[in-house]
């Protein structure tokens, strides 16, 4: 039983689980359930309350996603080497726990209990400016170290005069040169010699052109200098080496710290979330009791639009511990008794609750049947699957449950639906569990108000729009308002008449006061049903070629014999020496007819079937055999 699912839960934490930012937080939220313990209750709404407190006074807390840290802290605990990218996601996180430090700090001022958890946060200065200063853009910056910024200084040079050089060679050489601009290829300049005058320059040639008219060649002059920067740059890849394997100890060194910095940013996270959804539902901090209590003003489900939702006015306990709600289809009974359990739960969750005022019982269980519920892989009707959802809800109903059961006994006839719906509240009374029903039945409202600690409640109806005005009214039965509705939907007076009588007899037909004009039923025209043309010239056909005719073809004129009829399409099936064909109609004409050639009650098996089939039938009917006759000719 989908308890979540049934009274729409499901959705609400999906709506929580949207203002968590971290994955652990999102993970606790969908694994979240109702709390049994007051003292731990009290305080998850405590925090609710004080962290909705802190964001209306300071604004959206500076949290981010700190998922990929983990792996980074493991890595540098392992001693292997971090990349800048990963150094750079060190240092964003120690910014954003810096940020959220100084939050917190602001919040002191307001004496919010959460802004104490600034003090078990650690930013870890050093380690952030170090990162800060050394990795800039995913890379090891110049100035990381005196050592690295002369390396690539010299490189820089170096590319410089290489570049100068090639140049200059191409400026006193034009007359051999393909282009006047240097190029690189291999990672070398070169120069575009023209193919005959590849031994005037020397040099080594490194790559030549499509067409082989051109060599790229790289000066002797020039070749020193990439020597030389083939050198700088494995000192520049040692140096740059050093610095991450640097910082990455420094990480590993304050690892333990990062832990319990990201931690503590999680917990804070999964508090400031529900903050967040009680602003945005503009929710309210309810109490809790143990006194089997519930009291909602102003109730309304989170997921209803507030410009159209009527607030729910509810009170249970005490001397009441069940309601039996009853009113018209469409009259807001449904949706009161999710509203009832989805603000119930919410609160035992830690939740502020869509209320103006309202004071909860723990339950140790939230129990109900509400909806359709046939499901066709199970074969279940509907119900079926209703008393499946009540019998298992009457296994785990106690004393400290919330129960709530939706159309109680529908889906079967209606005096034995009736009787398994009282039989249903007795044993949810003999539980001592509080419980809302919602039915139809009159009997289940004269139950209610004969028995002690249960009362009725309607779902009050406007006569004048035909709309429910979502009002629950607790003490009073509610009626159906069917024959009402009918009448002013234009039904007959005929046709009510003959349904109040069926329902309730012919005295409380002579009692009825109709308020509207008898009105007639208009029939509209239907639409006809396209019948399919019978082909007589086939069925003619089918008459005049039999089975044993004889009959020639044509333009042969070669003599057959019928095996089948003419069949819709006009085609016959004509049996010729060592064969059977399909040939229209119109190609045959009768030679002779069978009655002519063969007694009355010929087998024809005899001329249409081998041998082998033939011996084949016959064993089949007389006795069991294993073959087959693999092509049955008629």
């Amino acid at each position: 039983m989908d308890i979540e699912r049934q009274i729409e839960f499901d959705k609400i934490k999906e709506m929580w689980m949207e203002r968590a930012v971290t994955k652990w937080a999102k993970d606790r939220i969908k694994e979240m359930s109702f709390c049994l313990s007051e003292s731990e209750l009290k305080k998850q709404i405590r925090d609710t309350t004080n962290s909705r407190k802190l964001m209306e006074r300071l604004g959206t807390p500076p949290l981010q996603k700190v998922e990929e840290i983990w792996e980074i802290l493991t890595i540098a605990q392992k001693g292997d080497c971090l990349t800048p990218y990963q150094l750079e996601r060190v240092e964003k996180i120690l910014s954003s726990i810096k940020r959220l430090k100084d939050y917190l700090e602001r919040g002191k001022m307001y004496e919010n209990p959460l802004a104490y958890y600034e003090e078990d946060l650690n930013c870890i200065e050093d380690l952030r400016e170090e990162i800060g200063q050394q990795i800039r853009g995913e890379k090891v910056d110049d100035y990381a170290s005196k050592e690295l910024w002369g390396i690539r200084e010299k490189i820089a040079e170096c590319e410089k005069q290489m570049r100068q050089k090639a140049e200059q060679i191409i400026r006193s050489n034009r007359e051999c040169m393909a282009d006047q601009y240097c190029v690189l290829r291999n990672g070398r300049i070169c120069v575009p010699v023209k193919k005959e005058y590849k031994f005037k320059i020397p040099g080594n040639v490194i790559d030549k052109s499509a067409t082989g008219n051109t060599l790229f060649l790289e000066p002797a002059g020039v070749a020193k200098y990439y020597e030389e920067i083939q050198v700088l740059k494995i000192r520049e890849e040692n140096e740059v080496y050093r610095i991450l394997y640097t910082l990455t100890a420094m990480v590993a060194e304050s690892a333990k710290e990062m832990n319990d910095n990201i931690m503590r940013m999680e917990k804070l996270d999964f508090i400031l979330s529900k903050g967040k959804l009680s602003m945005d539902l503009d929710a309210v901090e309810p109490t809790v009791n143990t006194e089997h209590r519930i009291i909602l003003k102003d109730a309304r489900h989170p997921l209803m639009d507030r410009a159209v939702n009527v607030p729910l006015q509810f009170r249970i306990g005490g001397e009441i511990q069940g309601i039996i709600i009853t009113g018209p289809n469409t009259g807001g009974k449904t949706v009161a008794i999710k509203t009832v359990m989805v603000n119930c739960m919410m609160a035992q969750c830690g939740l502020h609750v869509t209320c103006t005022e309202a004071d909860i019982c723990m339950s140790n269980a939230y129990l109900c049947d509400i909806g359709d519920g046939q499901n066709m892989a199970e074969n279940l009707s509907t119900f079926s699957a209703h008393i499946k959802n009540v019998l298992e809800v009457l296994t785990e109903v106690s004393r400290d449950s919330l129960v709530i059961l939706d159309e109680l006994g529908s889906g079967t006839d209606p005096a034995e639906g009736m009787g398994i719906a009282i039989a249903v509240l007795e044993v949810l009374k003999m539980s001592g569990a509080m419980f809302l029903v919602t039915t139809h039945y009159p009997e289940v409202k004269e139950y209610a108000e004969k028995t002690q600690g249960i009362s009725n409640a309607r779902m009050t109806f406007d006569k004048e729009t035909l709309k429910p005005a979502y009002q629950m009214v607790i003490g009073e039965a509610g009626e159906s308002c069917a024959f009402y509705i009918a009448e002013r939907l234009g039904m007959p007076h005929e046709m009510l008449r003959a349904a109040i009588g069926a329902a309730y007899g012919k005295e409380a037909v002579k009692n009825y006061v109709f308020s509207q004009k008898n009105q007639e039923l208009t029939k509209k025209a239907g639409h006809r049903i396209g019948k399919m043309k019978q082909n007589r010239e086939c069925e003619k056909l089918s008459e005049k070629y039999r089975r044993g005719d004889s009959v020639m073809i044509y333009p042969d004129k070669k003599i057959g014999i019928v095996c089948e009829p003419v069949n819709e399409k006009g085609v016959l099936r004509v049996q010729l020496p060592g064969k059977k064909i399909w040939i229209n109609h119109k190609r045959v004409k009768l030679h002779v007819a069978a009655e002519e050639l063969y007694p009355e009650d010929y087998d024809f098996s005899i001329i249409f079937e081998t041998v082998k089939d033939r011996k084949i039938r016959h064993d089949m009917d007389r006795k069991y055999t294993k073959d087959v006759i693999l092509s049955v000719e008629k």
